[in-house]
């Protein structure tokens, strides 16, 4: 796991290397490539990149204040890896954070905008007839973007990307399976009816529904994830 790590951090190495550190670990984190446990070797990662301990030590110091890393004494840096308390107390979070948003989205959006949450519903819509997972994982987050960027609230937003970016190494939606993901797009479906009229009660009874049927999935799948149970 350790030397497929550093074989993706050496291909992604760019001139600016020491700049890149930070960016490129977060991006394999969050892209799956260094799965929740996966051990982190400093010096391993420095080498990669060709540059001085001191800014992978920075890097990784940032990764876990922004809870994407853990680390122990004796024991290193490894991806964080979640409980299901843990997991469930983040999605919590999240719809709280998303309810929020689209609430004041609702009234901001403009065509736009809508027309490019219709198109990544269709995207979809696309993935699961194809059975294209990774599509459907990596869409369905940036259809919620869609939805929920134009409240115009960057403060509220970073927050829930914060939350967003803590479950994204299990890569969660590429667990669950096609009838999940269809009553899944049903409920954007419904969403994009619901911002199409600007029926804030309606967007905030969808999301709601959409997210406890999210949360529920993910708990289901947790096994699968790699998600550790609770003592």
């Amino acid at each position: 796991m350790t030397d497929r790590l550093i074989a993706q951090l050496v291909e992604t190495r760019s001139e600016s290397a020491r700049a890149n550190v930070l960016e490129e670990l977060r991006r394999l984190i969050l892209s799956g490539g260094a799965p929740p446990g996966a051990q982190i070797p400093p010096g391993e990662v420095a080498d990669a990149f060709q540059v001085s301990p001191i800014p992978v030590r920075e890097a990784l110091k940032t990764l876990v204040g922004e809870g994407l890393v853990v680390h122990q004494r004796n024991a290193g840096y490894r991806v964080s890896q979640l409980s299901v308390d843990e997991l469930r107390e983040i999605y919590f979070v999240r719809g709280t954070l998303e309810q929020a948003a689209l609430a004041r989205a609702v009234d901001l959006i403009d065509s736009a905008g809508l027309d490019r949450a219709r198109r990544r519903h269709d995207e979809l819509v696309t993935a699961v007839k194809y059975d294209d997972r990774k599509a459907f994982h990596d869409v369905s987050r940036e259809f919620h973007r869609e939805l929920t960027t134009p409240c115009a609230m960057p403060r509220l937003l970073n927050m829930f990307e914060a939350t967003w970016n803590l479950t994204e190494p299990f890569q969660a939606m590429r667990a669950v399976g096609p009838a999940i993901q269809e009553a899944l797009n049903d409920d954007h479906a419904a969403l994009l009816d619901a911002f199409a009229t600007r029926d804030t009660a309606a967007v905030l009874e969808v999301g709601q529904i959409h997210h406890q049927r999210l949360e529920s999935a993910i708990v289901e799948t947790a096994a699968e994830l790699g998600v550790r149970h609770d003592d």
